[in-house]
């Protein structure tokens, strides 16, 4: 397995250890008024799952990179995320994010290499792509990674705060 998968499969396994202490109550608190809880920023991390487990898939059944994006602050407030079980949350983020690292790892070498002159990493990805530059499958799946790690680090900031 690639280091940085391998790397994936760790911070899923650690962080869900570091979510279930974080209590329901603490859960529910924004760090700022005007600012997302904890619950809300692992259903935003579901929602980010689901549209990307579909990229993931979709890119090896096509030439191109080009997928729509979605509008993440309607999702987390039609999905209501700050009145779920926070503990349902997690469990759902970390069985969602253990079956992407199952897809990510069985992927093929050439399809996560294949380089694509079409896409629209310059809009849905976390660290975008300038149209004019190539992207891979790759590149998507790490920066996927890399928002997640984000967000992740925003919740365990706010309950140590």
């Amino acid at each position: 397995m690639d280091q940085w998968l391998d790397d994936f499969g760790k911070t899923i396994g650690s962080a869900s250890a570091r979510l279930r202490q974080i209590t329901e109550t603490q859960s529910e608190q924004p760090q700022a008024e005007e600012h997302w809880s904890s619950k809300q920023i692992i259903g935003h991390l579901i929602d980010s799952a689901a549209n990307n487990h579909a990229r993931f898939v979709l890119a090896q059944m096509k030439d191109d990179l080009v997928f729509s994006g979605y509008d993440q602050d309607r999702w987390v407030q039609i999905q209501n995320y700050q009145q779920a079980s926070w503990s349902q949350l997690v469990d759902l983020w970390q069985a969602y994010n253990l079956h992407l690292l199952h897809v990510m790892a069985s992927a093929s070498k050439e399809k996560l290499q294949q380089v694509c002159a079409q896409h629209s990493l310059q809009t849905i990805a976390f660290k975008t792509v300038a149209e004019a530059e190539p992207a891979t499958l790759e590149y998507l799946m790490k920066d996927y990674v890399v928002h997640l790690k984000h967000h992740l680090a925003q919740i365990f900031a706010d309950a140590e705060s």
